[in-house]
């Protein structure tokens, strides 16, 4: 039986969006007949400075656009910057017209998650802001439900636009149990939905 992979694809800064994109990718490898493909983007920075090598030396490796077109499913992580995706994140999204055009994603379900460093730092609206260019190429969003025990119970991340969380202002918070129980339903979730859809 075939395996249908799903892409986890995220940048993060200081550590914390990983470490979700990590959960993520553990709740998709839950579900049988799924798997993960983790990958991340490397910084942005101005035309004088080089932001990053061409290989990341640790880590997941950068992701290609083959990865998308490849994949039964995607699960795109960022942190908050200001109420919106990170630069990196959207440069590499803003290169993607050409799997616009072929209509590569259409159809593909899709959830977002994010950290930022203050409790009410914008979570809410950097998840809506990841889920635009997936709604262009035609995704479909999934997102997490109130069944979830723990969506209703956080004191700490959780929406139900996508997992989220609370790193603080030095990213030194650690991933709360509820936090960490969203990351992986989210991740069962897509992978179960991605093997419906595939059907």
């Amino acid at each position: 039986m075939p395996v249908a992979e799903i892409l986890v694809l995220y940048y993060s800064a200081g550590g914390a969006v990983r470490r979700m994109a990590e959960l993520v990718a553990d709740g998709i490898e839950r579900v049988p007949g799924a798997a993960a493909r983790v990958r991340t983007v490397p910084r942005v920075a101005p035309a004088t400075r080089v932001a990053e090598p061409e290989v990341p030396p640790a880590g997941a490796p950068y992701c290609e656009l083959r990865d998308l077109e490849e994949c039964a499913g995607l699960a795109l992580g960022s942190p908050t910057r200001f109420g919106n995706m990170a630069a990196p994140l959207k440069a590499f999204l803003d290169g993607t017209s050409g799997l616009w055009l072929k209509g590569a994603l259409a159809g593909k379900p899709a959830c977002v998650f994010t950290s930022s460093a203050s409790l009410h730092g914008g979570q809410e609206t950097t998840l809506v802001s990841m889920m635009l260019p997936l709604l262009h190429h035609g995704m479909v969003i999934v997102g997490l439900p109130y069944t979830l025990a723990e969506l209703a119970a956080t004191r700490s991340g959780g929406t139900p636009y996508g997992p989220s969380h609370f790193a603080g202002a030095a990213d030194d918070q650690p991933i709360s149990d509820a936090e960490r129980a969203l990351c992986i339903a989210q991740g069962r979730r897509l992978a179960e939905i991605a093997l419906k859809l595939a059907r």
